[in-house]
């Protein structure tokens, strides 16, 4: 009696998913922007950080107007999203949890900041930190000089919208607030910009 072929894998069979997080896996996930049904908190976070860390990083840092605390807004993003990440409802939301930690974490130090310089003791400037030389190109720029000049909502609500380049809807879930006050915010901000700019020129 000749021996049993190996049985074919039925093509209804799916295949193992692979445990390491790959190259190819990232490519393919940073186009999407979700994150595969099944991942585990390390994972998930892994490939986002991955994809998705420069880019908030320079979000972050048109909001704070600081590189290193940039960096420390989306690490501390990166750090909630991965606590939460079993109270997740929809994890191809993630990356909106994180845009939205981002807007708010800033906030906050802009908060703090203000409290901060309110109560400073009024002394000699420091010298520039190499942090400050680094970005100081990027903000020498008349745009950024404008940018700092608006209102909170409507340099956020520009931001996300030109340089982040999302939908009304992603804005008005990452700063908590409606379509209508988008359009409001966006319109405004964009009106002060080019009053700026056109004194300028």
């Amino acid at each position: 009696m000749p021996p049993k072929e190996p049985a074919e894998r039925k093509p209804s069979e799916k295949a193992a998913r692979p445990t390491d997080v790959t190259t190819e896996t990232l490519v393919a996930e940073r186009s999407l922007g979700a994150v595969p049904v099944g991942w585990d908190a390390d994972e998930a976070v892994t490939a986002l950080y991955s994809a998705h860390y420069r880019s908030l990083v320079r979000l972050a840092m048109l909001l704070v107007r600081d590189a290193a605390t940039a960096e420390e807004v989306v690490q501390d993003a990166f750090v909630a999203l991965h606590g939460a990440w079993r109270r997740l409802r929809d994890t191809d939301k993630a990356l909106a949890y994180l845009r939205q930690s981002v807007v708010n974490r800033s906030r906050s130090v802009l908060r703090h900041r203000a409290v901060v310089e309110k109560y400073a003791p009024k002394g000699l400037p420091d010298a520039p930190s190499a942090e400050n030389g680094a970005i100081g190109e990027l903000e020498r720029t008349a745009v950024i000089e404008a940018l700092r000049g608006l209102p909170a909502r409507q340099r956020e609500a520009l931001v996300l919208r030109y340089y982040g380049d999302l939908s009304e809807a992603e804005i008005a879930h990452a700063m908590r607030i409606s379509k209508g006050a988008v359009k409001s915010h966006t319109a405004r901000g964009m009106a002060a910009l080019r009053t700026v700019l056109e004194q300028l020129s």
